[in-house]
């Protein structure tokens, strides 16, 4: 008798046993393919966001979390249900405002940060008149996504939501955008009028009417002003004088000599080091990615071993630390080359530095640590004469990158 209930013991532990391998190689699956999902189609959470885990429930697992990327939900749970896995998706989409999901900057520069909190670090900047998509609000916050798919956290006085009509009729607005590197709106056709807002290059906003001196324009916030002639142009004549060439990015470059850092800055009122380089590419019709660490993806690969003779002006020169004992490598800062042996970068404030040893403008700390350049324009620049505006440089882990209208 004692035999026999040792041995029913025994059965019963071993099928437990079973059970518990099950569940354990079941859970195993669901967290490797949340992984590989997130790998796939998420792998910088600055322009991505897949925040999923799973919860084992009875026979099922709840999938919980968010994600602004509905193809990559999908994905997971095909992969999931491919593998003989239940789940049930209690996954928030975003963005959450169906009615008012788009918006436009209102203000001047508007200060985007990682955390719904004026205490949390600026991780970007985007400025007056950029529209943007608002995924979710939290407080007196909206976390965001920029035309450079970047996303973070604006104060609520910062942008204009927009419902689709609404979107629509300022999208297709005649537009002035402002050239000027900063300067002022104001109430009325003189100087000596009240003034409205500050204005940075770049800012864009609607077209009214004009005097023989001025643009009147109009906010996002339907707020009135008008602008100098002298420091603004009609959006579309802009585009149609775009053809970016490696003397314009010299010379807007140049032009914003003596900004000071910014960690965080992407407006003439201040600009990291991607930054800097990323607004002298948007002034002549060009969206980079953010940070330097992505905007190494792009373009093509001109140097890697200090060859500057094959550089030629507008090429992104790249900084950090190699790989090395098993750790990857960094990218921690971006200039842009001008030519005669010298690069122009943000670091302190915006200044020439050069790689002629002999040189008194010689940068000895980026020389040694110096990785490689890359190349954005071809030979020939680009010609990007289009009704939609800006080229678009996708960032790329295959070192090419492709441009999208």
């Amino acid at each position: 008798m004692k035999n026999a209930v040792a041995v029913l013991s025994l059965c019963i532990l071993f099928a437990m046993s079973c059970t518990e391998n099950t569940r354990s190689e079941a859970t195993g699956i669901v967290e490797k393919s949340i992984l590989a999902t997130k790998n796939r189609f998420a792998p910088d959470k600055r322009v991505a966001l897949f925040d999923v885990t799973a919860k084992k429930e009875g026979d099922a697992y709840i999938l919980k979390g968010e994600t602004n990327l509905p193809h990559a939900l999908k994905a997971l749970k095909a992969e999931l249900e491919q593998n003989g896995i239940t789940c049930r998706d209690s996954i928030t989409l975003l963005p959450l405002l169906s009615a008012d999901s788009n918006g436009v900057i209102r203000i001047s520069v508007a200060n985007l940060r990682a955390k719904p909190s004026h205490s949390s670090e600026l991780v970007t900047q985007a400025t007056l008149g950029t529209p943007v998509t608002i995924l979710k609000e939290k407080n007196d916050w909206y976390y965001i996504q920029t035309p450079d798919k970047y996303l973070a956290w604006v104060d609520k006085g910062g942008l204009v939501p927009k419902d689709k009509a609404a979107f629509a009729a300022w999208n297709n607005s005649s537009k002035i955008i402002y050239r000027a590197v900063y300067g002022t709106s104001y109430a009325g056709p003189e100087t000596t009028a009240s003034p409205v807002s500050d204005l940075v290059a770049g800012s864009i906003l609607e077209y009214l009417d004009e005097t023989p001196e001025y643009y009147r324009v109009q906010y996002p916030d339907q707020k009135t002003a008008y602008l100098k002639k002298d420091d603004a142009v009609p959006y579309t004549d802009w585009l149609q004088s775009l053809y970016a060439d490696t003397t314009r990015l010299v010379k807007t470059a140049k032009h914003l000599m003596g900004l000071p850092y910014l960690w965080g800055g992407t407006s003439t009122k201040g600009v990291d080091c991607s930054g800097f380089t990323k607004t002298v590419y948007y002034l002549n019709g060009m969206i980079l990615p953010r940070d330097a660490s992505q905007q190494v993806h792009t373009g093509t690969l001109v140097d890697d071993s200090g060859d500057f003779q094959k550089l030629v002006p507008g090429d992104l020169l790249f900084f950090g630390v190699p790989a090395k004992d098993g750790k990857p490598e960094r990218i921690v800062h971006v200039g842009m080359w001008i030519g005669d042996n010298k690069f122009i970068h943000s670091m302190g404030d915006v200044h020439i530095s050069s790689v002629d040893k002999n040189s008194p403008e010689f940068d000895e700390y980026n020389y040694n640590r110096y990785l490689r350049t890359k190349r954005i324009l071809g030979k020939e620049g680009l010609d990007f004469k289009d009704k939609e505006g800006h080229i678009t440089i996708t960032s790329k882990q295959d070192n090419n990158y492709r441009i999208k209208i």
